[in-house]
């Protein structure tokens, strides 16, 4: 990839020149589309000392080894991880990405008989809990009192949305310390490269300057994570405020704003969107009102859609929705409009498909397989903190159990959807994050609330999506042609 020279904002400018003229610890305010990869390649540049780069996923850290100079080294936070803790340990050390797998299908094996029927019952989501134990920092009670912890046993457990089973408590405590034992030999996993160096005695090499991206993304662990690894030495974050949506997957509530007080750090902001129109930065600016549209950047277009229909959504466009259910239900009715369309994100898709098959054979009646949904939604609602969640499970369900005279036909309409590979990508808005369309439907609009939690941010996510027009559409306004 060829670096292209921008001339400098006045934004970035002035950030430049903080970056090279103090020591101070920045945080920059980077809004959608604002140029933060090209930002942050200037700051690289201006800095020209020996800093360590922070990414979230291996692509990211790979595209700044293509752009950033050679006096950076990117690195995702796990590969910093792994290469400290087999530092501590002084050896070569194993990543087995099954290993929690294998921890959890002993554990189940020493069972009795009905213990163990009910715990192959909660096996999937049992080994969910022992992963995400891990990502919030829980350390079981009582053990490994060297080490730091963010969570023990009740606050773990009472936090997380589906309330575990008594079984499943004790498994995920007895799984997560033969882990941890298994770790301070030299066998680790995913999770175990940030936990182990994390909450364990470690040093992290040291740098100058540490720049981490997406800061907003951040998870409590993570914060604690840069504490070590920085101490009193610089650090320089990037993200934006108004993208934190992941809250449901443990990053903090308020990442940027704890960063900025942990670590006293000079706030900037990058608010010149070069990606979207001046007509979609309008749109934005209730959320963002400091948000700016480049000079020349052109109108595009924003409209509410009083009536839609497969040929009204062109080519490579995306269609993005708070909630599955309505998703599933346009990509079906898509299909049978003659148009391809393609879900991104297919991990519900397994799941959803999965739960389908406990229901019965597949020649169970459709209203036989109704009946099935409604206990599967009372037995979960029974166990979790978020209905909502049960019901939009339940929602893409019956989309799919509509569809034909027997849980079969469900089953194949719900296989050939999430195989389909169109051009007209589906997605919630929490996959949508990182990603740009020239055409964005937004569908269903009505669905987030933005009085709610991270809600706000998660229309303004959607809606800077578009590089040039957005249209609000309902699914009751879909002219179907194929008569459904």
């Amino acid at each position: 990839m060829t670096n292209v020279k921008h001339t400098p904002t006045a934004e970035q400018q002035a950030i430049i020149d903080a970056a090279k003229e103090t020591k101070e610890n920045l945080i920059v305010m980077a809004l959608a589309g604002a140029a933060k990869t090209s930002t942050l390649v200037m700051i690289a540049e201006a800095v020209n000392e020996p800093m360590l780069c922070l990414a979230f996923n291996k692509k990211i850290a790979d595209e700044m080894k293509e752009r950033l100079p050679p006096t950076c080294q990117p690195m995702t936070l796990n590969s910093l991880g792994h290469r400290t803790w087999a530092a501590c340990l002084g050896k070569r050390i194993i990543l087995e990405k099954d290993k929690n797998f294998n921890i959890l299908t002993n554990l189940v094996k020493e069972l009795g008989k009905k213990e163990q029927e009910l715990a192959y019952e909660e096996f999937a989501d049992t080994l969910k809990l022992i992963e995400m134990g891990k990502s919030c920092g829980y350390i079981p009670t009582g053990h490994f009192k060297n080490a730091k912890r963010l969570m023990e046993c009740e606050e773990f457990f009472g936090h997380i949305e589906d309330m575990p089973s008594a079984l499943q408590e004790k498994l995920v405590r007895e799984a997560t310390l033969v882990s941890i034992k298994m770790a301070l030999e030299g066998k680790i996993d995913f999770s175990d490269q940030i936990f182990m160096p994390t909450l364990f005695p470690a040093m992290f090499d040291t740098f100058p300057t540490t720049l981490i991206d997406e800061a907003q993304d951040l998870s409590a662990l993570n914060h604690m994570t840069l504490r070590k690894l920085v101490g009193k030495r610089r650090l320089i974050a990037v993200g934006d405020p108004n993208q934190a949506i992941y809250g449901f997957r443990g990053a903090h509530e308020d990442s940027m704003t704890k960063l900025q007080e942990d670590f006293q750090m000079k706030p900037f902001t990058l608010s010149i969107s070069f990606r979207c129109p001046k007509n979609v930065v309008k749109e934005a600016q209730w959320r963002a009102p400091h948000m700016k549209w480049a000079d020349w950047a052109k109108d595009g277009e924003v409209k509410h859609l009083t009536e839609w229909a497969a040929d009204t959504v062109p080519q490579h466009a995306a269609i993005i929705c708070r909630n599955n259910a309505p998703l599933f239900s346009m990509a079906i009715k898509l299909l049978k409009n003659g148009r391809y369309p393609q879900i991104i994100g297919n991990d519900i898709g397994k799941y959803l498909l999965k739960v389908m098959k406990k229901f019965g054979k597949s020649d169970l009646p459709r209203e036989q397989a109704i009946g099935m949904l409604s206990e599967w939604i009372t037995e979960k609602e029974k166990k979790t903190r978020n209905k909502a969640k049960v019901w939009d499970q339940a929602a893409c369900l019956r989309v799919f159990l509509d569809q034909g005279e027997t849980l079969g036909d469900a089953l194949a309409y719900a296989e050939h959807l999430f195989n389909s590979q169109g051009s007209i990508q589906l997605m919630t808005g929490h996959k949508s994050k990182g990603l740009e369309f020239d055409t964005v439907f937004v569908l269903d609009r009505e669905l987030i609330k933005i009085e709610d939690g991270q809600e706000k941010n998660l229309l303004y996510v959607i809606q800077t999506r578009s590089k040039d027009k957005m249209y609000y559409v309902t699914s009751d306004t879909f002219f179907d042609e194929a008569g459904e």
